[in-house]
């Protein structure tokens, strides 16, 4: 699948939070802890520069439990702090604050010898379209503030907001890249909805996840839909589904597209299970 995706509005995101860079003590980035290395912007790196940062794994109930484990281990050993979130249930909410006084530490002191007390810690927000920064900023706020959606691209301009104690969030749109040089990490995006759907081949993108699960454990689809899979192409796999789910047009032939979103929507939504689909290289 050749994706090549660059709004315009990602352009100036980039921008936008290189200029911003200054204003804040601490980097929040938001991954999805699915898919840690793909759902990271390779040129954050770069950008962030030395600015304290903690990686927040956001969607960590959908992903594997072992896996969440491998990847803090890996973000240790590269010394960038790591948390574990839910944002939707409010899940590991307190470690993010708990870490972000930690890691502003140092900070707090050169201000207070300045003779600067009582300002708040102020953090940017960074992350790809989708990864859930807005139910995050929501849930630390306790409040419906900020506009979010289950479609990526919703938030469209950068804003402050005050949470609960001495916290500052700046919040940015999403970012992606370019070109994606790999073609599993544009997989992978797009298998977790970091994409729309509207710019994909869905029924193709579909029989990919399908042969991606399949890969990972042969039980995830055969428990979920009560199918075989032994001897099936993926193809076959997903026209069983269709037919168990009643995904029947005229003439009674299967509706292949109505299948493909069954299976991507119960994926997303970790209805098929809790699924990791990249571990770090150690």
């Amino acid at each position: 699948m050749n994706i090549n995706w660059y709004p315009g509005h990602m352009k100036k995101t980039k921008e936008s939070i290189k200029k911003n860079l200054s204003l804040v003590d601490i980097v929040y980035e938001v991954i999805d802890a699915r898919i840690p290395f793909s759902s990271r912007n390779p040129d954050m790196d770069e950008i962030l520069g030395n600015k304290p940062r903690l990686i927040i794994m956001n969607k960590s109930d959908l992903a594997d439990k072992a896996a969440n484990r491998k990847w803090q281990a890996y973000f240790e050993e590269k010394g960038i702090s790591s948390v574990l979130v839910d944002s939707i249930k409010n899940k590991g909410l307190e470690d993010v604050v708990v870490l972000s006084y930690k890691l502003t530490e140092e900070k707090k002191k050169n201000l207070a010898k300045k003779g600067i007390k009582n300002r708040p810690i102020r953090a940017m927000i960074v992350g790809i379209p989708n990864v859930g920064k807005s139910t995050l900023i929501n849930s630390l706020s306790k409040r419906k503030g900020t506009k979010v959606g289950n479609r990526p691209g919703v938030t469209k301009t950068t804003q402050w907001i005050r949470i609960k104690g001495d916290l500052e969030l700046l919040d940015t749109p999403g970012i992606l890249w370019p070109k994606f040089e790999d073609k599993e990490v544009g997989l992978n995006l797009a298998f977790t909805g970091a994409i729309k759907d509207e710019l994909l081949d869905v029924e193709n993108l579909a029989i990919k996840l399908v042969e991606r699960l399949n890969s990972i454990s042969k039980t995830f689809i055969q428990e979920r839909y009560s199918v075989l899979i032994e001897r099936k192409t993926p193809y076959d796999i997903l026209l069983e589904i269709g037919e168990k789910r009643g995904c029947i047009i005229r003439g009674g032939e299967i509706d292949f597209d109505k299948a493909s979103y069954i299976v991507l929507d119960e994926f997303r939504k970790g209805v098929i299970g809790r699924i990791t689909l990249e571990l770090p290289i150690c």
